[in-house]
């Protein structure tokens, strides 16, 4: 395919025509705060509503993840509208967040810490209340590593990692609606289903739900 100019926030870029925005910014440090982006997706599931863009020429704010790059594209990353649908997104995400950053092996080194540091957000509930959720416990059956629930955001990094990286399939999503998890399949857990401890779907993980045990 060739190669088509256009703009972000004022700067010129050239990418391949076709190329998600979101890829091509970010490869040219310029940030879209996103957490369920996969490159190597055909069909992004654009599920984390939060690298919303503005295009010139559009009534609406879109997804960078789902945006194919074209000549003469004009973007913008912030706007009023923008700004507003992130806040949104990631006050949604927030209130079914388990915050104790302070405790999270993901401190300092959490994607929902540099979004807020990025936006200027609020790692704390302002509008929203802590949706209420029986949670299960923490699930440290192997000896590598743990997986925490409450701290999952839906994201589907660990499981594209398990099924189309390590091509095992341990974990998947299960349920809909305020139900949705992440999970083994029946349930069980993680050291009695399929699961090869590879530590893939750990590394994929852009918070704190699945960490590594350094010693257990």
């Amino acid at each position: 395919m060739s190669d088509v100019k256009f703009s972000i926030d004022g700067q010129e870029i050239t990418a391949t025509a076709g190329e998600k925005l979101l890829w091509v910014a970010l490869e040219h440090d310029i940030f879209i705060p996103h957490l369920c982006g996969i490159r190597e997706e055909q069909r992004p599931t654009a599920g984390c509503r939060l690298c919303f863009v503005e295009v010139e020429g559009q009534d609406r704010p879109v997804t960078a993840c789902t945006l194919p790059v074209r000549e003469g594209l004009v973007v913008k990353t912030r706007s009023p509208a923008v700004d507003r649908l992130v806040r949104t997104a990631f006050e949604l995400l927030l209130s079914d967040h388990r915050l104790q950053c302070g405790k999270c092996p993901k401190n300092r080194a959490c994607t929902l810490q540099q979004i807020a540091r990025e936006r200027g957000l609020k790692l704390k509930l302002t509008r929203l209340q802590h949706l209420q959720r029986d949670m299960p416990p923490v699930d440290d059956s192997t000896a590598v590593f743990a997986f925490d629930r409450s701290r999952c955001v839906l994201c589907g990094q660990c499981v594209h990692a398990d099924q189309q990286v390590a091509k095992v399939g341990a974990i998947g999503f299960s349920c809909r609606g305020l139900n949705r998890t992440v999970s083994t399949f029946t349930g069980v857990d993680l050291e009695d289903s399929p699961c090869i401890k590879c530590g893939l779907c750990v590394k994929a993980c852009p918070v704190g739900a699945l960490y590594f045990l350094e010693n257990k």
